[in-house]
């Protein structure tokens, strides 16, 4: 199984009041800094395989945060977790343009959103969907890997894990700093946290191999005590 930590950036002075979309130069603010560094402690029992940023400066800042002291791990860009393509509404405030007619779509039937000048909600999600099989196939079933990117994307991604309809998509939070974890098998997705900015991490740690020759239920499709198809999962101790 392959673990998936999706984190969203850190605080800027944009975060909020304006759509920074692609805007360059958008850095973390001293909030954020202090929000990365915060959760580069709490990830800091984690081992991570790689640390992939979209290439936008807050992500790549807070992934910088989160690498420090991981000797042997580099931030790797992917632009398939860039922030989506706003387009013509890139650096205008919110309040304007929840006067738009387009406001609406995006928040009542985002698979049918198209940014003027810009990209789909719909070419979002599949960009940054297939940015994470790929990195699952790369790196195998046994990593533990971060990915540094932004709300609308980690939401996305969420959406497709949960298998729910991208219409649905809005019902889901990432707020500034916040970690998201999906955790990826041969039988489906099992999204283990949203939106956590708290707590300890301990329990992400993948479960030991399984012994050789030991039965594996359900017909051997690498189930653990987490996996409870049914019931919600079993829990730590």
């Amino acid at each position: 199984m392959t673990t998936l930590l999706l984190v969203r950036h850190g605080l800027t002075d944009l975060t909020g009041p304006v759509l920074a979309g692609w805007t360059p130069g958008v850095h973390l603010s001293d909030r954020g800094r202090e929000q990365a560094e915060a959760l580069a402690a709490r990830l800091a029992p984690l081992r991570l395989d790689a640390i992939v940023s979209s290439p936008l400066e807050r992500c790549h800042e807070t992934a910088r945060a989160i690498l420090q002291g991981r000797d042997g791990v580099k931030i790797e860009r992917d632009d398939r977790f860039g922030e989506c393509g706003y387009g013509d509404w890139t650096g205008r405030p919110l309040e304007e343009l929840a006067k738009e007619p387009l406001w609406r779509v995006v928040q009542q039937h985002p698979s049918a959103a198209v940014f003027p000048g810009g990209e789909s909600l719909a070419g979002v999600q599949r960009r940054a969907v297939a940015g994470v099989r790929h990195w699952n196939e790369k790196l195998g079933p046994d990593a533990v890997y971060l990915v540094c990117s932004h709300g609308d994307v980690i939401k996305a991604i969420v959406a497709d894990a949960l298998g729910v309809h991208l219409d649905q998509f809005q019902r889901i939070t990432a707020d500034p700093a916040s970690l998201t974890v999906i955790r990826y098998t041969t039988l489906r997705p099992f999204v283990l946290r949203v939106n956590d900015v708290g707590g300890g991490v301990e329990n992400l740690l993948p479960p030991p191999p399984r012994a050789e020759g030991s039965e594996e239920p359900d017909g051997g499709e690498n189930l653990t005590e987490s996996d409870a198809a049914v019931g919600g999962g079993a829990g730590t101790t």
